[in-house]
């Protein structure tokens, strides 16, 4: 480990990597993130009706998907653009993983709304404008559901650890940390992916990791190209947007893969997926013939 990061992160105890705690697996019903599986999330970025949901939902489970994204609460921008269905559209989640089996991630925009949420989701969101709310954190530390993690879009690393030390200090150890991208100078792309943060990360963090490529670059056709990054250098999984008419969606349509590029996508990982999987038995090998000394 780089000496300076030691100083720089070990001050989160509870996130922090250490001998006695070199990784968590977080259990969503029969799913384990952060072991040797790649995880995949796919999903609308805004749930908009249950025909629009269903089918989405019923394309990434056959594509390999193993939990749905959607927000059923959208954090705009802008006051005009449509905020989400709430309510009716956790219901909408909630049909979703009765017909398909996927687990349900969705985001809290609020404490007051944790309660209710949790009801629904099997993994709550932080959205990248929620990161250092913290009474939303602490909320999300009572909740007894899994959290993933955004990095803000202006965040360091440090000020991400220092979000998720607050969600497990209140008493929730399963905390997924997910890259999004960060605002750079750049306008090229929505955002900059920080593929470095992976490995910083999973060096000096316990805890899972996932890229969401959608937001990093707000462009459909970089997504394929990011989620291979993120595979190469050691995440987690993805969190991905899908739509069945992306140029029709209510939110974040350009950056929505239609069904037929998510399919593409998660079969043109598969390669990837098997060389970290080579990789990861030989680092195995390695161990045991040094252990073995």
């Amino acid at each position: 480990m780089n000496p300076h990061w030691n100083g720089q992160f070990s001050c989160f105890h509870l996130v922090a990597k250490t001998d006695e705690h070199p990784a968590t697996v977080v259990q969503v019903r029969d799913i384990e993130i952060g072991g040797d599986d790649f995880v995949v999330m796919a999903g609308p970025c805004a749930v908009e009706s249950e025909r629009q949901l269903l089918e989405t939902a019923e394309s990434v489970a056959v594509a390999g998907a193993r939990i749905l994204r959607g927000g059923a609460y959208k954090p705009r921008s802008s006051p005009y653009s449509f905020q989400g269905l709430g309510l009716e559209g956790l219901k909408l989640l909630r049909k979703a993983r009765e017909a398909t089996g996927l687990a349900i991630v969705t985001e809290a925009m609020c404490p007051e709304d944790v309660e209710l949420i949790a009801e629904y989701a099997d993994i709550m969101q932080v959205g990248t404008r929620s990161m250092e709310n913290y009474a939303l954190l602490e909320a999300l530390g009572r909740c007894g559901r899994p959290v993933l993690l955004k990095r803000g879009m202006t965040a360091t690393l440090e000020d991400l650890l220092r979000s998720a030390q607050v969600v497990v200090m209140n008493g929730n150890p399963d905390v997924i940390l997910c890259e999004r991208g960060i605002r750079t100078f750049e306008t090229a792309t929505r955002n900059t992916l920080d593929i470095a943060a992976v490995p910083v990360l999973k060096t000096v963090s316990h805890l899972p990791v996932v890229v969401d490529p959608s937001h990093a670059c707000g462009v459909r056709s970089l997504v394929p190209v990011l989620s291979r990054a993120a595979a190469v250098v050691g995440a987690d999984g993805l969190l991905v947007e899908v739509h069945p008419a992306p140029d029709q969606a209510l939110s974040d349509g350009t950056q929505s893969l239609t069904f037929a590029q998510f399919h593409e996508m998660m079969d043109d990982l598969r390669p990837y997926l098997a060389l970290r999987g080579e990789a990861h038995e030989f680092r195995e090998q390695v161990t045991a013939g040094r252990s073995a000394r």
